[in-house]
């Protein structure tokens, strides 16, 4: 998720005021810190870190026996071991254990939190729902160590105001609020210490617990995935790369009349600490009481922008939580954060995918099938069965751009017709997609959330239409260039 700072006005920070703009601060990307937020040394070697899901693990197993054995003197039927494992005794083991160790864990915890019922056990899903709204805050000491570690010693040097307590706590850092000497507005983003090094090995833990439960299920290829969250999750501890990414979207969105990317702050920037100028605004979940409007033209500006990310720079930020974006009604433009998970796609990549779309949006079931198996979605090998909810479900997301009437998401029923064809995709299902799908389908449906979430009613077919014939002029010219 992203980490920035929201400013909601601007004033100079002297005295009181900087005790009111704390109150006002809110961070884009994470987790507000609860007054009620626990501080809490971040277990920083792999020992420490492993201890933790040991003990979880040997919690777990007590608390699965003694939760049969409470079922067992109230002689009641039904119920199974994975129940017993995720008893609410359990749920407060795992959400204390992830909130505390932090990192990769804690990230895919909150990614899984977002999964569909129909893919991921519902109990654990409430489970991982707490996990995503809570994360511990590590001392000032800890703190203090990252800071010398990364910019030296002198850092505050640099600083008219460094507020200790920080404002938001993530997965992978915590946002501190901070006034530059030449008085402009910063988040100083720092990540929690031994976290990338220690991806690998907690994501195996965490993955390894949840295999108890049998929470998986087999059409899912969770094992394959893993690598790719590994991938992903070393691109949001490099706060060097999240810098890079940033400034190649400045550049990308230099022109553009709607969004906004803030200034990286190079002076208090390194490998795991990121500085950021503060941006004005509200999140998106702040404005569905916006006019009608307001919310159109806001969720067509971010349908545009993944489409132009997707098949125009080839270059995507690929997290979707929609309080990356940060809506400022009085210039009545939207600044986006958080770069970590950006990543590239290939062009024959993108040459394919565009066409399964436009495919969906001409119900060629024919051709859904030939652009899904050159995408290696398929195979070539599966049941009729299986083709046939393969197209059915792709078609279904099509129809979001195949309708030449404004679509309107408040009366959209694609999520419950989707879920219907998931056992059917998960069941006979062949292989894992390509390692790109991941990122970009967790993108895509965090886009089409937003804009049902802000109950927006926007012209999708003329938008495709324009990026679609937009895409094949450049790659003609491109081609007809020799370049």
């Amino acid at each position: 998720m992203a980490e920035g700072c929201l400013q909601r006005r601007s004033s100079k920070l002297t005295g009181s005021k900087v005790a009111l703009y704390q109150k006002r601060a809110r961070n884009p990307s994470s987790q507000m810190v609860k007054k009620n937020a626990r501080e809490r040394r971040v277990p920083a070697s792999r020992a420490s870190r492993m201890a933790n899901f040991g003990g979880l693990a040997f919690g777990l197993g007590i608390g699965a026996l003694a939760e049969m054995a409470r079922k067992s003197l109230r002689l009641t039927g039904g119920g199974n071991d994975s129940q017993s494992l995720l008893s609410e005794a359990n749920a407060e083991r795992i959400v204390s254990t992830l909130c505390h160790v932090r990192g990769a864990a804690l990230k895919l915890g909150q990614m899984l939190s977002l999964q569909d019922e129909a893919v991921l056990n519902p109990q654990l899903q409430k489970i991982f729902e707490r996990v995503r709204q809570s994360a511990d805050s590590m001392p000032m000491w800890q703190v203090q160590k990252v800071l010398v570690g990364e910019l030296g010693p002198r850092w505050k040097e640099n600083l008219q105001h460094f507020e200790e307590k920080p404002f938001a706590a993530a997965s992978i850092g915590q946002v501190h609020f901070a006034v530059l000497k030449d008085e402009r507005k910063v988040a100083i983003k720092i990540q929690y210490p031994g976290i990338a090094q220690s991806i690998d090995s907690d994501i195996r833990n965490l993955f390894s617990l949840l295999k108890l439960s049998n929470v998986f299920p087999e059409g899912l290829f969770a094992e394959a995935a893993l690598p790719v969250f590994q991938t992903e999750l070393a691109w949001e501890c490099d706060y060097e790369r999240e810098a890079e990414c940033s400034e190649r979207f400045r550049q990308l969105l230099a022109d553009d009349s709607f969004f906004l990317v803030p200034r990286v702050i190079p002076l208090l920037s390194r490998k795991r600490v990121l500085t950021t100028e503060l941006v004005s605004g509200v999140a998106l979940d702040q404005i569905q009481r916006q006019d009608q409007d307001t919310r159109n033209q806001i969720a067509l500006n971010i349908l545009r922008l993944c489409l132009r990310e997707l098949f125009e720079f080839r270059f995507m930020q690929t997290d979707p939580n929609w309080s990356n974006f940060f809506y400022n009604p009085d210039t009545q433009k939207v600044a986006l954060l958080d770069f970590g998970a950006s990543r590239e796609y290939d062009k024959n990549f993108t040459d394919d995918y565009i066409e399964v779309i436009k495919a969906a949006t001409d119900k060629d079931s024919e051709r859904v099938l030939q652009k899904s198996r050159d995408l290696k979605l398929l195979t070539g090998y599966e049941t009729k069965e299986m083709e046939k909810a393969h197209v059915e479900a792709v078609t279904i997301l099509g129809e979001v751009f195949g309708n030449e009437k404004p679509f309107d998401f408040r009366l959209q029923n694609t999520t419950q017709r989707i879920h219907s064809l998931l056992p059917v995709l998960l069941r006979h299902r062949l292989v894992p997609p390509p390692e790109e799908v991941y990122s970009l389908h967790r993108k895509l449906a965090g886009t089409f959330l937003l804009c049902t979430r802000l109950h927006a009613c926007i012209p999708c077919h003329q938008l495709f239409q324009e990026v679609y014939n937009s895409y094949w002029t450049q790659s003609w010219n491109h081609h007809s260039d020799g370049s």
